[in-house]
């Protein structure tokens, strides 16, 4: 089930009074209107969002009570609860406290290597499309960014990046790869990896595991043993995605210690809240919870697969949260007709305007997305 509003507040064991008390929520002028929106009937055509790879079950039971546990400390500065998330992170992957550096979600991991290692000399490679935040940052500092196309399977295109590598400051290496959902194997990586560190030693390389926890492919295996060997490599994770917990941000990631010393100056102080590292620390080490949103999310998928291959789509193979499906007309109008039909799906994605990206939500959620699209698509 999707954490509803009401849900999210029963969950901390708050009613509406109790979260709008003085010594939680002290903002003057927005009582009235937090209480509205708590009370409010959800609107009659209230959207499925399926358009922004977000976990529809939310944060788990445990996160819950760990958030509920931590308002006491609301008042203070997140100095503790970071160090205790620092910690709890290198416990689970089994490294030392000196290789990790925390973000508000990866999102500030991403600014910081784009910030530290980008300059008007060294430009930025990217893929595209891709997330487009490291670009996008890049691109307001005034630094070059080098576009790859995707290769035809829609995955990157590891021989023109490695190309294009040379007097780079970064590459951005975004695998799982959004918006696309494609992987390639560990072979593959290493290769590229080691080909830009030959020929281009100066080049950092970021590689974006924010969906690792969603990869079957057999062939995949995370970048952090290749981060912990070499200071020129980088991989960050979120808590955003199979952890459910995209509005708290809390992301970080693993480095050699070397790097880490080159980054630290660069991170927003204090940029964890306690509730958000309360729920991490909580989280990351709840495998049941894991395998059981794990589970969540490739049945959902696997129903929404079917449904579009019935229909006679092509949907591009997956190791994320969501779905690419090639259409073979504009995906706009589609997006266009799913919205005012209750459904929220992907933006367009230049060049691939054919291709239509879907999130997966609950099964609920899927069965009544997928009765809107037969519709739509009709």
């Amino acid at each position: 089930m999707s954490v509803s509003r009401r849900h999210f507040v029963s969950a901390l064991g708050l009613g509406g009074a109790g979260l709008v008390s003085p010594p939680l929520f002290g903002h003057r002028g927005h009582e009235a209107r937090l209480v509205e929106w708590l009370n409010a009937p959800p609107a009659p055509s209230a959207l499925i969002r399926l358009d922004s790879n977000e976990n529809p079950n939310g944060p788990g039971a445990k996160a819950f009570e760990a958030i509920r546990a931590m308002f006491g400390e609301a008042n203070r500065y997140p100095d503790d609860p970071e160090r205790a998330l620092v910690a709890a992170i290198a416990r689970e992957h089994g490294v030392s406290e000196d290789n990790v550096i925390l973000g508000c979600g990866s999102s500030e991991i991403l600014r910081m290597c784009v910030e530290r290692f980008v300059n008007t000399a060294q430009h930025l490679v990217t893929a595209g499309p891709t997330f487009e935040l490291p670009a996008n940052f890049a691109q307001t500092m005034g630094r070059p960014v080098v576009t790859v196309p995707v290769d035809a399977k829609l995955r990157l295109d590891l021989a023109v990046m490695g190309d294009k590598a040379g007097g780079a400051g970064l590459i951005f290496f975004c695998h799982p790869k959004n918006p696309t959902a494609t992987v390639h194997g560990d072979a593959a990586v290493r290769e590229f990896v080691a080909r830009v560190r030959r020929d281009s030693p100066a080049t950092y390389i970021l590689i974006d595991e924010a969906y690792h926890e969603y990869v079957d492919e057999p062939s995949y295996k995370t970048a952090i043993p290749m981060a912990l060997a070499d200071p020129n490599v980088i991989v960050s994770r979120t808590f955003s995605k199979v952890f459910g917990m995209a509005g708290l941000r809390a992301g970080y990631a693993i480095v050699h210690r070397e790097t880490a010393r080159k980054l630290q100056g660069w991170r927003l102080g204090s940029g964890i809240n306690v509730l958000a590292a309360a729920a991490a620390i909580a989280s990351i080490g709840d495998h049941e919870h894991i395998a059981l949103e794990q589970k969540r999310n490739r049945d959902a998928k696997a129903f929404t697969r079917a449904f579009f291959e019935k229909a006679g789509y092509e949907v591009g193979a997956s190791d994320t949260n969501f779905l690419m499906i090639d259409l073979k007309k504009d995906m706009r109008p589609v997006r266009d007709a799913c919205r005012k039909e209750g459904i929220a799906v992907g933006r367009p994605f230049p060049p691939l305007l054919t291709q239509l990206r879907i999130s997966i939500g609950t099964m609920e959620e899927m069965v009544k997305a997928t009765d809107v699209l037969k519709r739509v698509l009709a």
